[in-house]
């Protein structure tokens, strides 16, 4: 094991990947001479050369489309946007090409693409580069959406992505880069759709991801024993085996993410829950999201926006009364 932070995780699991297969190749915006915008592939261009970590064109639709048709060759693509904000611009051939090539060619044509990207506000940087959109790459069938909440998580989940034959978004956070953890030297794999229960309790559970499972967790704290949180790390597929043993123990949901709420990954959970596990349930589902508002550019009014570890602690308190 060595300790890593969330940025060197992911760039581990890259250079893992780039070793291990010579199809896996990267491409996007200032990835390569300057080694990403978050450092998640710095160093690569030194080792595998131009031909395999290559920048493109301020285009993201554009490479988007190429990654695609090099998925279609035979090669292993992993296309970074820099912001998810950024993806917008290129829906047409996320949302209509790549999540549908597969079905559209009768299982012929497998599209084994990674999109890596960056999600997530408490930055103060404003509506357009602090949002968290998975929802939106979650409500067309044909793409798998990843997002891990510590290094070790980051380097075997970013494994699981490539070499997956489906295309996959993996989502990192702007917070969690920074972030230190124990991390597995070596060949390093964690199986898309398996969560992980990172605290046990008995009277609640949490479902969560991302940066929201520190949250969930510091607010926890205020509940010895009481509150299990489950992190998804795969929004598709979800490891319902887990999800239905914890609600079956507990009897009590919360779903707690940083998107907004309405259309949200939490009401689309609540209501699969709900249809489910309906017997279960002694109690309403409960949702902490951002309110449905933009992000505000200042720190004190996104941070009246976004969910926080208080808002949790409060919910949480409503629920155990």
């Amino acid at each position: 094991m060595s300790k890593m932070s969330f940025v060197q995780a992911c760039n581990a699991g890259l250079r893992q990947e780039l070793h291990r297969d010579p199809s896996v190749f990267l491409m996007g915006e200032d990835i390569a001479h300057y080694g990403g915008m978050f450092r998640v592939t710095e160093g690569l261009l030194e080792t595998f050369g131009e031909n395999r970590v290559i920048d493109t064109p301020i285009s993201e639709s554009g490479f988007m489309g190429m990654a695609l048709g090099a998925a279609l060759a035979g090669k292993r693509p992993v296309a970074e946007l820099m912001f998810i904000d950024f993806g917008l611009v290129a829906m047409d051939q996320i949302l209509n090409n790549i999540a549908k090539t597969h079905y559209m060619s009768g299982g012929s044509c497998p599209v084994p693409m990674t999109i890596i990207t960056q999600g997530g506000g408490y930055r103060g940087a404003a509506a357009q580069h602090s949002q968290m959109l998975e929802a939106l790459f979650l409500h067309l069938p044909g793409i798998k959406v990843v997002l891990p909440s510590n290094p070790a998580d980051a380097k075997g989940l970013m494994a699981a992505a490539i070499r997956d034959d489906n295309p996959v978004v993996f989502i990192g956070h702007k917070q969690l880069f920074g972030k230190q953890g124990e991390v597995p030297d070596g060949e390093h794999f964690i199986p898309l759709g398996t969560s992980n229960v990172v605290q046990k309790g008995s009277e609640v559970t949490i479902l969560t991801y991302s940066f929201t499972v520190d949250l969930a967790l510091k607010a926890a704290e205020a509940f010895p024993g009481k509150v299990e949180v489950v992190d998804l790390r795969t929004l598709n597929p979800l490891d319902w085996e887990t999800i239905s043993a914890s609600v079956s123990k507990t009897h009590r949901v919360m779903i707690a993410h940083e998107a907004h709420g309405r259309c949200s990954v939490a009401s689309d959970l609540a209501g699969q829950i709900q249809h489910r596990l309906f017997d279960e349930l002694d109690a309403p589902i409960e949702i902490v999201s951002a309110l449905d508002a933009p992000i505000p550019f200042a720190l004190e009014l996104e941070n009246e926006v976004l969910p926080t570890a208080t808002r949790i602690e409060a919910k949480l308190r409503e629920m155990l009364a």
